[in-house]
Protein backbone atom coordinates (compact mmCIF):
# COMPACT_ATOMS: atom_id res chain seq x y z
CA UNK A 1 0.00 0.00 0.00
CA UNK A 2 1.20 3.48 -0.84
CA UNK A 3 1.99 5.71 2.12
CA UNK A 4 1.14 9.28 1.13
CA UNK A 5 1.76 12.71 2.63
CA UNK A 6 -0.80 15.18 1.30
CA UNK A 7 1.04 18.41 1.94
CA UNK A 8 0.26 22.12 1.82
CA UNK A 9 3.18 24.18 0.51
CA UNK A 10 3.51 27.98 0.78
CA UNK A 11 1.88 28.29 4.18
CA UNK A 12 2.64 31.78 5.46
CA UNK A 13 2.65 33.27 1.97
CA UNK A 14 -0.70 34.93 2.58
CA UNK A 15 -3.71 34.82 4.89
CA UNK A 16 -5.66 32.57 2.52
CA UNK A 17 -2.88 29.96 2.44
CA UNK A 18 -2.80 29.94 6.25
CA UNK A 19 -6.53 29.55 6.58
CA UNK A 20 -6.67 26.79 3.98
CA UNK A 21 -3.93 24.80 5.70
CA UNK A 22 -5.47 25.06 9.16
CA UNK A 23 -8.98 24.24 7.97
CA UNK A 24 -7.94 21.30 5.78
CA UNK A 25 -5.54 19.89 8.36
CA UNK A 26 -8.26 19.91 10.99
CA UNK A 27 -10.66 18.32 8.50
CA UNK A 28 -8.12 15.59 7.78
CA UNK A 29 -7.63 16.10 4.03
CA UNK A 30 -4.18 17.67 4.46
CA UNK A 31 -1.60 15.75 6.51
CA UNK A 32 1.16 18.34 6.84
CA UNK A 33 2.28 21.75 5.64
CA UNK A 34 5.38 23.91 5.56
CA UNK A 35 5.83 27.59 6.32
CA UNK A 36 7.62 30.26 4.31
CA UNK A 37 9.33 32.07 7.17
CA UNK A 38 10.37 35.25 5.26
CA UNK A 39 6.80 35.94 4.09
CA UNK A 40 4.60 38.63 5.65
CA UNK A 41 1.97 36.21 6.94
CA UNK A 42 4.38 33.92 8.80
CA UNK A 43 3.57 35.47 12.22
CA UNK A 44 -0.10 34.54 11.85
CA UNK A 45 0.53 30.87 11.14
CA UNK A 46 3.29 30.70 13.76
CA UNK A 47 0.85 31.92 16.41
CA UNK A 48 -1.73 29.34 15.32
CA UNK A 49 0.70 26.42 15.03
CA UNK A 50 2.43 27.11 18.34
CA UNK A 51 -0.94 26.78 20.07
CA UNK A 52 -2.16 23.68 18.22
CA UNK A 53 0.04 20.61 18.46
CA UNK A 54 -2.20 18.70 16.06
CA UNK A 55 -0.81 20.75 13.18
CA UNK A 56 2.13 19.05 11.43
CA UNK A 57 4.38 21.90 10.29
CA UNK A 58 7.76 22.02 8.58
CA UNK A 59 9.87 24.81 7.13
CA UNK A 60 9.54 25.54 3.41
CA UNK A 61 13.11 26.79 2.96
CA UNK A 62 12.75 29.91 0.85
CA UNK A 63 15.36 31.50 -1.41
CA UNK A 64 12.96 32.89 -4.03
CA UNK A 65 10.24 35.54 -4.22
CA UNK A 66 8.72 34.69 -7.57
CA UNK A 67 5.62 36.91 -7.65
CA UNK A 68 6.00 40.19 -9.53
CA UNK A 69 4.12 42.49 -7.17
CA UNK A 70 4.49 40.66 -3.86
CA UNK A 71 8.08 40.25 -2.70
CA UNK A 72 10.03 39.31 0.40
CA UNK A 73 13.65 39.45 1.46
CA UNK A 74 16.02 37.11 3.31
CA UNK A 75 15.79 37.28 7.11
CA UNK A 76 19.49 36.67 7.79
CA UNK A 77 20.35 40.36 7.41
CA UNK A 78 22.09 42.33 4.67
CA UNK A 79 23.18 39.78 2.11
CA UNK A 80 24.43 41.61 -0.95
CA UNK A 81 27.89 40.05 -0.55
CA UNK A 82 26.30 36.63 -0.18
CA UNK A 83 24.35 37.01 -3.42
CA UNK A 84 20.93 36.16 -1.97
CA UNK A 85 19.19 39.29 -3.25
CA UNK A 86 18.48 41.14 -6.47
CA UNK A 87 19.25 44.78 -7.06
CA UNK A 88 16.16 45.80 -5.06
CA UNK A 89 17.08 43.79 -1.97
CA UNK A 90 14.50 41.04 -2.50
CA UNK A 91 15.01 37.32 -2.96
CA UNK A 92 15.68 36.36 -6.57
CA UNK A 93 12.67 35.51 -8.73
CA UNK A 94 14.08 32.28 -10.19
CA UNK A 95 16.09 29.35 -8.92
CA UNK A 96 18.57 29.86 -11.77
CA UNK A 97 19.31 33.37 -10.47
CA UNK A 98 19.91 32.07 -6.96
CA UNK A 99 22.28 29.41 -8.25
CA UNK A 100 24.17 31.94 -10.37
CA UNK A 101 24.61 34.49 -7.58
CA UNK A 102 24.30 33.02 -4.08
CA UNK A 103 27.27 31.77 -2.05
CA UNK A 104 26.58 28.42 -0.34
CA UNK A 105 27.62 29.88 3.03
CA UNK A 106 24.98 32.61 2.65
CA UNK A 107 22.37 30.04 1.64
CA UNK A 108 23.10 27.93 4.71
CA UNK A 109 23.02 30.98 6.99
CA UNK A 110 19.63 31.96 5.60
CA UNK A 111 18.26 28.45 6.04
CA UNK A 112 19.46 28.38 9.64
CA UNK A 113 17.83 31.74 10.29
CA UNK A 114 14.51 30.49 8.90
CA UNK A 115 14.57 27.24 10.89
CA UNK A 116 15.59 28.99 14.09
CA UNK A 117 12.86 31.62 13.71
CA UNK A 118 10.25 28.89 13.27
CA UNK A 119 11.51 27.02 16.34
CA UNK A 120 11.73 30.22 18.40
CA UNK A 121 8.12 30.99 17.42
CA UNK A 122 7.04 27.74 19.06
CA UNK A 123 6.64 25.55 15.97
CA UNK A 124 7.48 21.87 16.47
CA UNK A 125 9.28 21.60 13.13
CA UNK A 126 8.56 18.23 11.55
CA UNK A 127 10.60 18.46 8.34
CA UNK A 128 12.39 20.66 5.82
CA UNK A 129 11.41 21.05 2.19
CA UNK A 130 12.20 23.49 -0.58
CA UNK A 131 10.30 26.35 -2.16
CA UNK A 132 10.55 25.82 -5.94
CA UNK A 133 12.97 22.94 -5.31
CA UNK A 134 15.86 25.33 -4.69
CA UNK A 135 17.38 23.29 -1.84
CA UNK A 136 18.06 20.40 -4.22
CA UNK A 137 20.48 22.42 -6.34
CA UNK A 138 23.87 20.69 -6.46
CA UNK A 139 25.64 23.80 -5.15
CA UNK A 140 24.24 23.20 -1.65
CA UNK A 141 22.04 20.08 -1.49
CA UNK A 142 24.63 18.42 0.78
CA UNK A 143 24.15 21.26 3.27
CA UNK A 144 20.37 20.86 3.07
CA UNK A 145 20.66 17.23 4.14
CA UNK A 146 23.27 18.03 6.78
CA UNK A 147 20.99 20.65 8.32
CA UNK A 148 18.21 18.09 8.53
CA UNK A 149 20.55 15.77 10.39
CA UNK A 150 21.71 18.55 12.70
CA UNK A 151 18.18 19.67 13.59
CA UNK A 152 16.87 16.11 13.74
CA UNK A 153 14.24 16.51 11.02
CA UNK A 154 13.99 14.71 7.67
CA UNK A 155 14.33 16.66 4.43
CA UNK A 156 12.19 16.16 1.35
CA UNK A 157 14.23 14.26 -1.24
CA UNK A 158 13.36 11.70 -3.91
CA UNK A 159 15.02 8.61 -5.35
CA UNK A 160 15.75 10.51 -8.57
CA UNK A 161 15.37 14.14 -9.56
CA UNK A 162 13.05 13.19 -12.39
CA UNK A 163 10.29 12.08 -9.99
CA UNK A 164 10.47 15.31 -7.99
CA UNK A 165 7.53 17.45 -9.18
CA UNK A 166 9.16 20.91 -9.07
CA UNK A 167 12.33 19.66 -10.82
CA UNK A 168 11.53 21.94 -13.78
CA UNK A 169 13.39 24.64 -11.83
CA UNK A 170 16.50 22.44 -11.98
CA UNK A 171 16.23 21.29 -15.58
CA UNK A 172 19.98 21.44 -16.19
CA UNK A 173 20.87 19.20 -13.24
CA UNK A 174 21.63 15.61 -14.24
CA UNK A 175 20.71 12.48 -12.35
CA UNK A 176 24.43 11.78 -11.96
CA UNK A 177 24.83 15.10 -10.14
CA UNK A 178 21.83 14.39 -7.93
CA UNK A 179 22.60 10.76 -7.05
CA UNK A 180 25.27 11.45 -4.38
CA UNK A 181 22.80 13.50 -2.38
CA UNK A 182 20.28 10.67 -2.41
CA UNK A 183 22.99 8.36 -1.11
CA UNK A 184 23.88 10.92 1.56
CA UNK A 185 20.26 11.00 2.77
CA UNK A 186 20.01 7.22 2.72
CA UNK A 187 23.25 6.89 4.66
CA UNK A 188 21.63 8.99 7.39
CA UNK A 189 18.57 6.73 7.35
CA UNK A 190 16.25 9.49 6.14
CA UNK A 191 13.00 8.61 4.40
CA UNK A 192 13.46 8.97 0.64
CA UNK A 193 10.29 9.49 -1.40
CA UNK A 194 9.45 7.54 -4.53
CA UNK A 195 7.61 10.47 -6.09
CA UNK A 196 6.61 14.08 -5.44
CA UNK A 197 3.36 15.07 -7.11
CA UNK A 198 2.78 18.79 -7.60
CA UNK A 199 -0.02 21.23 -8.28
CA UNK A 200 -0.48 21.84 -12.01
CA UNK A 201 -0.03 25.61 -12.14
CA UNK A 202 -0.31 25.56 -15.92
CA UNK A 203 -3.95 24.44 -15.91
CA UNK A 204 -6.08 27.11 -17.63
CA UNK A 205 -8.97 28.70 -15.81
CA UNK A 206 -12.08 26.56 -16.25
CA UNK A 207 -10.20 23.45 -17.39
CA UNK A 208 -11.09 20.22 -15.62
CA UNK A 209 -8.72 18.86 -12.99
CA UNK A 210 -8.26 15.21 -12.07
CA UNK A 211 -6.86 14.92 -8.57
CA UNK A 212 -8.22 11.39 -8.08
CA UNK A 213 -6.36 10.30 -11.21
CA UNK A 214 -3.19 12.00 -10.02
CA UNK A 215 -3.22 10.35 -6.61
CA UNK A 216 -4.19 6.88 -7.77
CA UNK A 217 -1.55 6.89 -10.54
CA UNK A 218 1.26 7.05 -7.98
CA UNK A 219 2.17 3.48 -7.16
CA UNK A 220 5.40 4.11 -5.25
CA UNK A 221 5.64 3.05 -1.62
CA UNK A 222 6.19 6.58 -0.30
CA UNK A 223 4.61 9.57 -2.09
CA UNK A 224 4.54 13.29 -1.27
CA UNK A 225 1.89 15.61 -2.70
CA UNK A 226 3.16 19.20 -2.92
CA UNK A 227 -0.18 20.98 -3.16
CA UNK A 228 -0.94 24.68 -2.71
CA UNK A 229 -4.51 25.22 -1.47
CA UNK A 230 -5.58 28.77 -0.72
CA UNK A 231 -8.85 29.94 0.74
CA UNK A 232 -10.31 32.77 -1.36
CA UNK A 233 -10.52 36.18 0.26
CA UNK A 234 -11.29 39.77 -0.69
CA UNK A 235 -8.96 39.97 -3.66
CA UNK A 236 -5.88 38.72 -1.82
CA UNK A 237 -4.57 35.78 -3.83
CA UNK A 238 -6.02 37.20 -7.05
CA UNK A 239 -3.71 40.18 -6.65
CA UNK A 240 -0.68 38.14 -5.57
CA UNK A 241 -0.89 35.61 -8.40
CA UNK A 242 -3.27 36.89 -11.09
CA UNK A 243 -2.54 34.20 -13.70
CA UNK A 244 -2.76 31.06 -11.51
CA UNK A 245 -4.69 31.90 -8.36
CA UNK A 246 -7.63 29.83 -9.58
CA UNK A 247 -5.53 26.66 -9.26
CA UNK A 248 -4.85 27.29 -5.57
CA UNK A 249 -8.50 28.14 -4.90
CA UNK A 250 -9.72 25.09 -6.83
CA UNK A 251 -7.55 22.87 -4.62
CA UNK A 252 -9.00 24.40 -1.48
CA UNK A 253 -12.57 24.09 -2.73
CA UNK A 254 -12.09 20.42 -3.62
CA UNK A 255 -10.17 19.41 -0.50
CA UNK A 256 -12.64 20.93 1.97
CA UNK A 257 -15.60 18.88 0.72
CA UNK A 258 -17.00 15.85 2.51
CA UNK A 259 -17.03 13.98 -0.80
CA UNK A 260 -13.27 14.40 -1.17
CA UNK A 261 -12.64 13.26 2.40
CA UNK A 262 -14.85 10.21 1.81
CA UNK A 263 -13.06 9.42 -1.46
CA UNK A 264 -9.67 9.57 0.24
CA UNK A 265 -10.86 7.17 2.94
CA UNK A 266 -11.93 4.64 0.32
CA UNK A 267 -8.57 4.48 -1.47
CA UNK A 268 -5.82 1.88 -0.88
CA UNK A 269 -3.65 4.71 0.42
CA UNK A 270 -2.29 5.16 3.94
CA UNK A 271 -2.41 8.87 4.69
CA UNK A 272 0.46 9.95 6.93
CA UNK A 273 2.14 13.14 8.10
CA UNK A 274 5.74 14.27 8.21
CA UNK A 275 5.83 14.28 12.01
CA UNK A 276 5.23 10.51 11.93
CA UNK A 277 8.18 10.04 9.57
CA UNK A 278 10.31 12.36 11.70
CA UNK A 279 9.58 10.47 14.89
CA UNK A 280 10.20 7.08 13.24
CA UNK A 281 13.53 8.35 11.91
CA UNK A 282 14.55 9.74 15.28
CA UNK A 283 13.77 6.44 16.99
CA UNK A 284 15.77 4.55 14.37
CA UNK A 285 18.76 6.83 14.91
CA UNK A 286 18.54 6.62 18.72
CA UNK A 287 16.78 3.34 19.49
CA UNK A 288 17.67 3.65 23.17
CA UNK A 289 15.78 6.95 23.51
Amino acid sequence: MTRMVIHADDVGMCHGANQAFVELARLGTIGAGSVMVPCPWFPEIAAIASGDDTLDVGVHLTLNAEQQGYRWAPISGPSTAGGLTDEHGYCWSTVAEVRANAHPDAVEAEWRAQIDRAIDAGIDVSHLDAHMGSSLAPEWCDRYIALGVEYGVPVLITETLGVYGPSNHLSDVSEAQFAPFVEQAKAEGMPVFGRVLETDFGRPRGAAHDYPGMLTSAGEELVYCAFHPCRPGPGEVEIIEPDAHHVRVDEYELFHTDDWKTWLGEQPIELIGMRELRDDWRRARRPEA
